[in-house]
């Protein structure tokens, strides 16, 4: 996959992902349900902070990742 297809997806996955968190953060407090705070604490917050590391240091995970590999041949 070429890097630019990459951090396409990675982006709008990102930007995706971030507007029922914003919705959820600003929605009145009593009409939250209990289990929309399970969804948003357990899985959006976490892709999208894992997302937006990835777009941010994602080259050189991947350096290290190589680095590693070359290393136990």
């Amino acid at each position: 996959m070429k890097a630019s297809t990459e951090r396409k997806i990675m982006r709008w996955i990102h930007v995706i992902l971030s507007f029922p968190i914003v919705g959820y953060i600003y929605e009145p407090i009593a009409d939250k349900p209990k289990a929309a705070f399970a969804v948003t604490q357990f899985i959006l917050v976490p892709i999208v902070i894992l997302s937006g590391l990835w777009m941010w240091k994602g080259q050189e995970v991947r350096k290290w990742l190589k680095h590693l590999g070359n290393k136990q041949r």
